[in-house]
């Protein structure tokens, strides 16, 4: 077995026994204490609760993901554009910058009633409102990436008679995608809970509305299996954007063998 396995074993081993013993304590307190399941139900009702209502929450997951997926995709292409444009026009950026600073002051509890109320129960105001929360930590990443490249290379391609598109193509974009990365595992997670705040403010159909729907019977089994569910597939998510920086920057993995062997 490689070291780099068997660390990767023992980190992963350490968590799950650190889940358990988190998950035993919880337990204990339960029953011992006596804890209405109402108020605090305990590990076991939230196992029962996700295994009998787990299709219908997968059901309404799926509606969620989309959601999800969708206001992801435009965030992602609205905060490129931005990032872009504020990169190459500086009077851009300084009229902007502030805006889309001063865009995610307002808080999204506060938004998504309104969106509601404009655009209706459907699919549109959630988009809305994931695209509002992603594109702003891809633009400022983004935004770093092109202004840490190694001003010798710039110049040095522009000696050479490169445009400004191949100068961006092959120097400023791939010098970001670090920075990009880090934003999208970031922004996935905002988009997930960005989709079941709207979802539970107004809506028909998603995880928020089940949340909502259990709430009101009391059922807090339900509400923590739930709950749990959206922080699993967050972290799916999470490990997805992982596992595609590591296809799409194979020198990175290179680049961290050389300092390791060093």
């Amino acid at each position: 077995m490689s070291a780099r396995l068997r660390s990767t074993t023992a980190k992963i081993g350490l968590s799950a026994a650190a889940l358990l013993l988190l998950l035993a304590a919880w337990q204990l307190v339960c029953v011992l204490c006596g804890i209405p399941k109402y108020m605090l139900p305990a590990p076991t009702d939230v196992a029962a609760a996700f295994a009998k209502d787990w299709r219908l929450m997968l059901d309404h997951a799926g509606v969620t993901l989309a959601e999800t997926f969708i206001g992801l995709f435009f965030g992602i292409i609205v905060g490129f554009l931005i990032a872009v444009v504020m990169d190459r026009f500086e009077v851009i950026r300084r009229i902007v910058y502030p805006v889309v600073v001063v865009s995610q002051t307002i808080p999204t509890v506060a938004i998504a009633p309104l969106l509601v109320i404009w655009l209706g129960y459907e699919m549109l105001p959630k988009i809305i409102l994931i695209v509002l929360v992603v594109f702003f930590p891809i633009t400022i990443s983004l935004l770093q990436g092109f202004a840490s490249v190694d001003a010798d290379t710039v110049r040095l391609m522009r000696s050479m008679g490169a445009s400004r598109v191949q100068i961006f193509r092959y120097v400023k974009l791939p010098n970001s995608l670090g920075h990009f990365f880090s934003s999208l595992k970031i922004s996935v997670s905002y988009a997930v809970v960005s989709a079941v705040v709207s979802e539970w403010i107004g809506g028909t159909r998603g995880l928020g509305c089940y949340m909502t729907r259990v709430r009101k019977s009391f059922s807090s089994d339900k509400m923590f299996a739930v709950i749990i569910l959206i922080s699993v597939i967050s972290l799916i998510l999470i490990w997805l954007i992982t596992v595609l920086q590591r296809v799409c920057m194979p020198w990175e993995k290179i680049n961290n063998d050389r300092s390791k062997s060093t």
